[in-house]
């Protein structure tokens, strides 16, 4: 017996090891541009709902919150359609090394906004460029197995972040255009990278 649980775990072994050295083709240009579309839509709503987000702070933050949920859902359905189609029996772990390299991101993003909403709620004016710099370190922390090129999404998030933040330093102020205009804009550079990168121009879902 325990020699049929070392050789799974050297086959699994294998199979990350495998994985990490593999060209991760789990995202789809289409729905990245749609994510893109999720946030120019956010921005919009607010813009025309919420007449002075920073006094509502929580109305701000919910709909992006929702916003992301809804861009995640997106991704991670084509994610597992897609992966299983271009990676066959290495989809599962594929799947999990992508979520891996952004977790720490993500995680952080959602608890910096509970600490700041806490703790510090004079600052949640920060939280915008905080989140896209936070961004920035999950797809430079992914570039190892994704086009080169995507590099560029991840200093463009990073740009923005600390312009975001410098912006709203002079105001202290909420905006849903510093949240949405940046990310309209990686998104749609990203969803492009992988287009023309991939040559797979379908969408799974």
């Amino acid at each position: 017996m325990r020699d049929l649980d070392k050789a799974l775990a050297d086959i699994v072994a294998i199979r990350s090891q495998i994985a990490a050295g593999t060209a991760f083709r789990g995202y789809g240009p289409a729905t990245m541009a749609a994510t893109g579309a999720v946030a120019l839509i956010t921005a919009i709503l607010q813009f025309w709902l919420i007449g002075d987000p920073t006094s509502q702070p929580l109305a701000f933050f919910t709909g992006w919150f929702i916003a992301a949920a809804l861009s995640g859902l997106l991704i991670g359905i084509e994610m597992r359609a897609r992966s299983r189609r271009h990676h066959s029996g290495l989809a599962d772990a594929m799947i999990y090394q992508a979520v891996e390299q952004f977790l720490p991101a993500g995680a952080a993003g959602v608890l910096l906004a509970v600490v700041m909403w806490k703790f510090a709620a004079e600052t949640l004016w920060l939280l915008p460029g905080l989140w896209q710099i936070l961004v920035s370190l999950g797809i430079f922390a992914s570039v190892r197995t994704l086009p080169r090129t995507v590099a560029l999404v991840g200093a463009w998030y990073f740009v923005s972040g600390f312009a975001v933040v410098t912006l709203a330093s002079q105001t202290k102020m909420l905006s849903p255009w510093t949240m949405g205009l940046p990310f309209v804009i990686g998104q749609s550079v990203m969803a492009a990278i992988l287009y023309f990168a991939s040559g797979d121009h379908d969408v799974e879902v």
